[in-house]
């Protein structure tokens, strides 16, 4: 599963569009650095006397600040800190239980694939499987006893209820895209009708672009410049509403006894995946649901996602997987339905 301390090796570009409908308008920039990553916020600035008597980059930081309180497993104050540590105090707010409910649905949804309570098995194999040659498959079946959403729930008091005590929340693989919807909602509530919120590679994005026409983003694919940077731009989504995120396993992975173990963990099994997929960019209604489903892909693997897919149409993925037989080693296959989003 994806974490706050994974670097993102799969980026996204917001590239502009050449006016040919709508009206263009004025647009104001947020940017900066949260959650060991950085945000940049881009919309159409409404008129000033709106805003006259309220910092809206201060507002968004004071979004920041409470969900970091709520969320964050490296804050040892936040309400999901209190929850691992089983203090019989924590009780969810609207974050915690929003992303809570959310995670048992999707994994529900993907058979386990992906799953919030997966923290033990990361905490196993360490930061960059630093600890991967001290992992024993007994170790691995202990620590699966009490990992899965069917493991936890929510009261109607917001209390936390686990079958075991040992069970770890880890919010990371969701938190970013649902940060990014909760500031678009903000943006909308002060009668804004055009952003780009991105935070850490994740997007939430509602209606033009500053040239009028839909926002424009760009793909990355693993190609690599002689600085070793990845620059090449695999395709460009045109897009007017929705979330998108991408998970990726360009880089951070590494081969033992010739197989290659990518830094996703598979919650269902213990170990890190070794399917086929680099990189899984999901296009959802939310950015919740993309970022939860793009870390679920690089569990499933490409033929189960796409089984998946065919069943819920309001989901779009583009996938780069392996492929020995390329001059790259990697192929792009996405859904049917991304085709009407793909700029050509």
């Amino acid at each position: 599963m994806k974490s706050n301390s994974i670097f993102w090796f799969v980026f996204v570009s917001i590239l502009n569009t050449i006016v040919v409908h709508a009206h263009t308008y004025q647009a104001c920039t947020f940017e900066g650095d949260v959650f060991n990553t950085t945000y940049h916020i881009t919309f159409e600035d409404i008129q000033m006397d709106k805003r006259q008597n309220e910092n809206w980059h201060d507002s968004i930081k004071k979004l920041f600040k409470d969900f970091d309180y709520s969320l964050s497993m490296f804050n040892p104050e936040s309400i999901i800190s209190a929850m691992n540590n089983n203090s019989q105090e924590a009780k969810a707010n609207h974050y915690v239980k929003t992303v809570i409910e959310k995670s048992i649905d999707i994994s529900k949804q993907t058979s386990g694939a992906f799953d919030i309570t997966v923290a033990p098995l990361v905490n196993l194999w360490g930061f960059g499987f630093k600890n991967k040659e001290n992992v024993t498959p007994e170790a691995v079946d202990s620590i699966l006893q009490f990992v899965g959403c069917n493991k936890i729930r929510l009261d109607r008091k917001g209390r936390l209820h686990k079958k075991d005590p040992r069970i770890q929340l880890d919010a990371s693989s969701i938190a970013k895209g649902y940060m990014c919807d909760i500031v678009g909602d903000w943006l909308k509530s002060k009668g804004v009708a055009n952003y780009m919120v991105e935070i850490g590679g994740e997007i939430a994005l509602h209606g033009n672009n500053p040239k009028g026409t839909a926002w424009k983003v760009g793909i990355n694919v693993p190609e690599e410049d002689y600085l070793q940077r990845i620059n090449g731009i695999g395709g460009i989504l045109k897009l007017n509403d929705g979330g998108i995120a991408t998970s990726g396993n360009y880089r951070n992975f590494y081969y033992h006894d010739g197989k290659r173990y990518a830094h996703t963990i598979d919650p269902t099994t213990g170990y890190p995946v070794q399917k086929d997929i680099l990189s899984s960019t999901v296009i959802a209604p939310d950015c919740i649901t993309a970022d939860a489903y793009a870390t679920a892909f690089m569990v499933m693997g490409y033929e189960r996602a796409f089984d998946l897919l065919d069943k819920n149409p309001s989901i779009l993925a583009y996938f780069i997987i392996t492929d020995d037989n390329s001059e790259n080693g990697y192929k792009i296959i996405f859904s049917e339905g991304l085709k009407k989003v793909l700029d050509k």
